[in-house]
Order: C-alpha cells, then structure tokens, then sequence
C-alpha cells in the first residue's frame, strides 16, 4: 500500500493512473477544491492534521509515500491543527521561512521519525521525466545558447532554499525569475520581444523526490505568447506533461525544447 499526497495541478491525476495499474493505495487529498473526493480511496484534509495523516497511513499499513501536485505555503494564522499538527508545526514554521521546497522537506523529516518513506513519483511515470537531448527540429541558435548559461547561472546564484526553478533570459539579459507566484505568472509578465529562452531547473538544494520542474502545453502557448524561442530542462530531473503535443507544437511554432 502506497499513500499518495496530492497537492493541485494535473500531474496527480498522470500518477494515480499508473499507481492504480501496479499497487494498492490510498489518497491524502490536500487540494482546496477536494479533486479526489470521488474517490473511495480518497482522504480529504489539512497539512496541519499530522495526527489525522500519519493515523490514515499507518492504519492502512502504508509504509512509503509519493509527493504529486503544488502543495502552497499555507496561511498559519488560519491553519487547523489537531495534536500532532500541533507539536510539529513550530518545525514546519521554521522551516517556511526558507520557502516551500524547505517545508515539504521538512514534512517528508517528520514521516521519517513515524518510519514512513518517500519515494519519487518518477518511479510509477519514467516516460514523463525527459533525458538529455534536443527534442525538437529547431536547435538554439549561438545567441540563445550564451543566453540559457546566463539563465543558468541565474539559477544557480538563488539562495539554498529559493522559490525559483524557472528564469528567462534574452540577448545576453535576464529578463525574468519565477518568484513564489510560479512560472506562469512569471510568463505573463513578459513582453513579447521574441527570441527569448526559458530555463527550467530544479530548485538549489531540490530533494528529487518531490515537486519537480513540470511542463505542459499550456507552458509552450504561454511561451509562444512572451516571445520565447525555445525550453530548456534539466536531464531526468523534470516532469514533462503532454509531450507529444508538445513536440508538435513546438515544431510548428518553431520553438526549441532542449535537455542540458
């Protein structure tokens, strides 16, 4: 039996079909909306209710457990707390005032002590994680290529703990670094100038198992809309939804897609 905690965007719903395939499981729903309350095998609660988490696992004997979908710094002032929540949320506050990868490091500490794993999600979806290579039939040009080491580099300068995983840059210039708002809101921010390059890599510090670069159609036809000429991924370390349309769109929009 595996316990999944899903948190918002589609990459649960990619999860739970192949998790369904192999093994039992069960669901921690932590969305706002309860997008799994369908589910005979769902639980809906708060990331405050450790007690009410760990007890649903344990009585089920589920002994390892995958992270899936954005999981959002909570409000603490209006956090509903059981006992547990309660003697472990001075570490989860602590731990927030480094960003949100640090908390759900923290919250994957806290199963530990309770003799509960964590396992990636890529274990059930490898065909989502891309390797390296170019995937498209435009390649970077020079320009944007010194342009993706300067998006890189950017990155790579960000605090231990920093929200960021996404960074723009275009003509030797970054443009745009993705704050806590996340990469689409970053996108629409951006003038369309053309010939840009998005650079999106795992957070400094970023624990694989959880919450890793992801991708879609909607990420292309938003960079089509800024200009951006092509997307960059980092081999084996993202999560890379509708791919084949993807391709397709980027060949027809002549965008590039290259893993580094």
């Amino acid at each position: 039996m595996i316990g999944l905690i899903f948190g918002e965007t589609d990459l649960p719903k990619q999860i739970l079909k192949k998790v369904k395939k192999k093994e039992n499981y069960l669901i921690i729903d932590l969305t706002k909306s309860k997008n799994f309350q369908n589910n005979k095998n769902s639980y809906s609660v708060s990331i405050g209710q450790f007690g009410k988490i760990i007890n649903i696992l344990k009585r089920n004997n589920c002994k390892k457990v995958l992270f899936a979908g954005k999981i959002k710094k909570p409000n603490f002032s209006k956090l509903k707390l059981d006992f547990k929540g309660i003697y472990y949320i001075p570490r989860i506050i602590k731990s927030a005032k480094l960003g949100d990868a640090a908390i759900l490091k923290e919250v994957i500490k806290i199963l530990k002590t309770e003799k509960i794993s964590t396992v990636s999600s890529i274990n059930f979806t490898p065909e989502l994680s891309m390797k390296r290579g170019n995937y498209s039939r435009i390649r970077p040009s020079i320009q944007n290529k010194k342009d993706i080491n300067i998006s890189i580099k950017a990155l790579n300068n960000t605090k231990a703990y920093n929200f960021s995983q996404a960074a723009v840059s275009r003509n030797n210039r970054v443009i745009a670094i993705e704050d806590k708002r996340g990469t689409k809101k970053m996108l629409m921010k951006i003038k369309n100038k053309g010939d840009g390059v998005l650079v999106k890599f795992p957070k400094k510090k970023q624990d694989i198992r959880i919450d890793l670069p992801t991708i879609g159609l909607s990420t292309f036809i938003q960079c089509k809309r800024a200009g951006i000429k092509g997307i960059v991924l980092k081999h084996k370390r993202n999560i890379f939804l509708d791919k084949k349309k993807c391709i397709q769109y980027a060949n027809k929009n002549k965008m590039f897609i290259l893993v580094k």
